[in-house]
């Protein structure tokens, strides 16, 4: 502060013709004495109270301090009383009873703990009649939220930066190395509190989780301070903010060393991050590796070399640069008198002070320039007053900004006047740096960041800037980090992780657990058919219906899409195996024409059978249908050509069965069946029958056709293209006629089986009809099971497997004989009329 005013005293352009002074108070760190202090400053009295009188002749320009939050807001609450001004557009002037502010000081100094014995001679003050209602404050230290409200506060300002930039710039700390697990200590102040709360809110905005919140004594209290440490043993966050001074968080470091708790990072506040008090060599494998905020750090040029100057024979008079000379050299004036030891024998000193030492031959804290952060802040403030005082000196009559345009005396002014310009002054200092104040008093908010970390001895920690954080740099730019000049605990040179439950990988998303903080989950895989591509997920991401997820989750692929095909080798092997199977029934149709005259084709209904060779030939040409990609034509083809082909084939059977009957009966005597036999029997059985299965057809594909789809519900990673049957009730009508007629079929063949007739077809059709069910039985459960290609499959191995069976059933033995035993083919023999000759000739 002495180095400042003497700059500024001897710079001819700030304030010309104006010389500023000072007085310093020690406030002992003490709400009472700071009080104490700032009312003989109020008063320019030596003793405040009792017995105090008001001057206003020469009045004080600004008090600038305290450096601790809980003496600045006691000291801004007193400076800051008011009453209600005489003109409401004067919002801050005033002349106002001098006995009611004074008796308001009064009130405010008994309630920081002035007795009421100490004011017994309150009555006998004297006052002036006028006096202005508030003084102008400037701390270079206190950072609490609070005294930024302008309300309880109304002429505080400070040079130091609001710890809600602050706590806002530690969460985003935190947040750049993805810490959600923290844990908070907070002294038992409104520094800690609100610090605290402030931090809160932005973690929490933030996602970052609370493990704890404990709150650290101010007064030394071992159970709370056991209960403290106890929590951070048992907590599993790595991250400790801890927002207090570093007198009040000693007692716990050093029950923390005691308990030799290690593993933790340390993130302080502006109150201890470069404290020398908690830089002791029972804290350095503990301490080693912790981050802070503090001041941004200056250098004010000449101030080292006004330190190196100092020198007690030039300044006699300041006992302070004395008693500093004696500790710095380990010497002592001779004014001062002979040393007195334990024995209490007077004895002559070793070494006497003489004044010509040098400062410059000692390696000393006092003088290192690289972290001056508090003392730049004091540079600030005085230089802030100085500018508010040239603005007012400055000042034109008629244009000035007070009432009626007029101007303050910079010879005889008030307070409020110079608070009218030091709150708006807005200047660049000698490093460079624009100083100035916003809406609520504080300055921009610019901090270093601090890394402990070890000499090259080992013996202490060095306090290294490794970061900045500056609020007016935007989002994004705000926090600048040198991430490879910091150290962490145990020499590591990557962050530690501090998380309450590892992060959730790719293909997972986060279940809360019950009960426990967000940041404390659970892993849950996502559902079939949903995915996650980024860490930490809360939720799954459905696929498009035409894409599913790879084996982790994590990103959609396009689905294979899948049907019977005539490449692959299942669709290659029916696809042959249904053109083999065509050839059997042409071929026999080629034979059965050839020998058509033949007794055999005659007797066996020659127009039947040639029906039902084409038809059953026309039942296995239609599996094809099934085979290839479906399309909605192929889908309303499938089934309906199916089953008219089909019930075509077996209206033929049912025909020649009736006919084989028929034909039986009417060689009995006086039967009346031989006017039925006849082609046109024949051909209207088969008709009729066929006509039904097409009206069911048609009204199936009138009401609800088959129709192309894509089902993406049955297989993971397969889109099957299917036909879906629109009307399940037409499509098993459809094949419970087909099954109707095969039962009739079945139960007419197998009553005539045993007509006398040496070739009795009926066995054969019953036989046919046998395995047609037994096909078509085993066809519906295997159906329905399966899905996609292997469904198609099914069906068409069903079709060529009952059509086999008719194939061979009917026609194989007609075949063997017409081929292999051609003198069977006669009239005689298939009426049963044997050669018995041979058998004559043999008695």
């Amino acid at each position: 502060m002495i180095f400042t005013i003497e700059e500024i005293n001897q710079n001819a352009t700030l304030l010309p013709n104006i010389k500023l002074g000072f007085f310093i108070y020690d406030s002992c760190d003490t709400v009472a004495k700071a009080l104490e202090s700032t009312v003989h400053l109020l008063t320019s009295s030596e003793k405040a109270i009792p017995n105090f009188q008001c001057h206003f002749q020469q009045p004080v320009t600004a008090i600038v301090g305290d450096d601790k939050s809980k003496v600045s807001i006691a000291m801004g609450r007193l400076l800051g009383l008011q009453r209600i001004p005489q003109a409401l557009d004067e919002m801050f002037c005033g002349v106002l009873d001098a006995f009611r502010v004074c008796q308001c000081v009064v009130s405010e100094v008994m309630k920081q703990g002035f007795t009421t014995n100490q004011m017994q001679d309150y009555e006998d003050f004297n006052c002036s009649s006028e006096a202005t209602f508030w003084k102008k404050q400037i701390s270079y230290g206190s950072s609490v939220n609070v005294l930024s409200d302008k309300i309880q506060f109304p002429s505080f300002l400070r040079t130091t930066p609001s710890d809600e930039f602050q706590s806002y710039g530690l969460a985003k700390l935190i947040s750049h190395y993805g810490w959600t697990w923290v844990g908070i200590l907070a002294e038992d102040t409104d520094y800690g509190e609100q610090g605290a709360h402030v931090l809160i809110e932005e973690l929490e905005n933030a996602n970052v989780c609370i493990d704890f919140l404990a709150v650290i004594p101010t007064f030394m209290s071992s159970p709370r301070v056991s209960h403290i440490v106890k929590t951070i043993s048992e907590s599993s966050a790595k991250i400790i903010v801890v927002f207090s001074s570093d007198v009040v968080f000693f007692p716990v470091m050093e029950e923390i060393v005691k308990n030799n708790i290690t593993g933790k990072i340390w993130i302080g506040s502006d109150a201890w991050s470069s404290s020398q008090l908690l830089n002791q060599q029972a804290f350095l494998g503990i301490m080693h590796g912790s981050l802070g905020f503090d001041f941004r750090s200056g250098e004010m040029p000449g101030f080292e070399e006004f330190l190196f100057n100092l020198n007690p024979l030039k300044l006699p008079e300041d006992i302070f640069i004395q008693r500093f000379w004696e500790q710095t050299f380990k010497c002592q004036w001779a004014s001062h008198g002979t040393r007195t030891t334990q024995n209490n024998k007077s004895q002559e000193p070793d070494n006497w002070c003489t004044g010509h030492e040098k400062l410059k031959d000692l390696t000393l804290l006092f003088v290192d320039m690289s972290n001056l952060r508090v003392t730049y802040n004091v540079y600030n403030a005085i230089y802030a007053v100085a500018h508010a005082l040239r603005e007012m000196s400055s000042c034109v009559p008629g244009k000035g900004p007070f009432k009626n345009t007029t101007c303050g005396d910079i010879k005889n002014f008030q307070p409020w006047q110079v608070f009218h310009y030091l709150k708006s002054v807005n200047f660049t200092n000698n490093m460079g740096e624009q100083v100035f104040f916003d809406i609520e008093g504080n300055p921009p908010a610019m901090y270093d960041v601090i890394n402990w970390q070890m000499s090259p001895g080992r013996d202490s920690i060095k306090h290294v800037n490794v970061g900045r954080f500056d609020s007016t740099a935007g989002p994004g730019k705000d926090l600048i980090l040198n991430e490879r000049r910091i150290e962490w605990n145990g020499g590591q040179r990557k962050p530690p992780r501090s998380v309450c439950s590892e992060s959730c990988p790719l293909g997972s998303r986060k279940a809360s657990k019950k009960g426990k903080p967000a940041c404390c989950y659970d892993c849950v895989s996502c559902s079939e058919g949903e995915i996650t591509n980024r860490t930490d997920s809360t939720e799954c991401t459905q696929c498009p219906e035409d894409y599913w997820p790879n084996k982790h989750q994590n990103q959609c692929l396009e689905r294979q899409i899948e049907f019977l095909s005539y490449q692959e080798p299942l669709g290659q092997i029916l696809t042959a195996t249904t053109f083999l199977f065509a050839l059997v029934p042409t071929t026999i149709l080629v034979v059965f024409i050839k020998f058509q005259h033949t007794p055999m084709v005659k007797a066996n209904n020659r127009e039947l059978s040639y029906l039902l060779l084409m038809a059953l030939k026309l039942c296995v040409l239609c599996s094809l249908i099934f085979i290839g990609q479906p399309r909605t034509l192929t889908c309303v083809l499938r089934q309906v050509t199916f089953g008219i082909v089909f019930v075509f084939g077996i209206s033929c059977v049912l025909a020649k069965t009736i006919m084989v009957v028929m034909a039986f009966r009417a060689t009995k005597p006086n039967n009346h069946f031989n006017k039925w036999i006849g082609p046109h029997l024949s051909r209207s059985i088969v008709s009729a029958c066929t006509l039904i299965q097409v009206i069911v057809c048609s009204s199936w594909l009138t009401t609800s056709p088959p129709f192309l789809e894509k089902n993406t519900k049955s297989m993971r990673a397969v889109i099957l293209l299917e036909c879906n049957q629109g009307s399940y009730t037409a499509f098993w009508c459809m094949l419970g006629y087909m099954g109707l007629l095969a039962i009739v079929s079945f139960i007419v063949a197998f009553l005539s089986r045993k007509l006398p007739d040496n070739f009795n077809e009926a066995k054969f059709i019953t036989f046919s009809m046998l395995v047609f069910a037994s096909v078509w039985l085993s066809f519906i459960p295997a159906y329905l099971s399966t899905h996609g290609k292997y469904m198609v499959a099914v069906e068409i191995f069903a079709i060529l497997a009952s059509s086999a069976g008719l194939v061979f059933c009917i026609f194989i033995p007609k075949l063997y004989i017409i081929l292999i035993h051609p003198e069977k083919n006669t009239r005689d023999y298939l009426m049963g009329k044997k050669d018995f000759s041979h058998k004559k000739k043999r008695f």
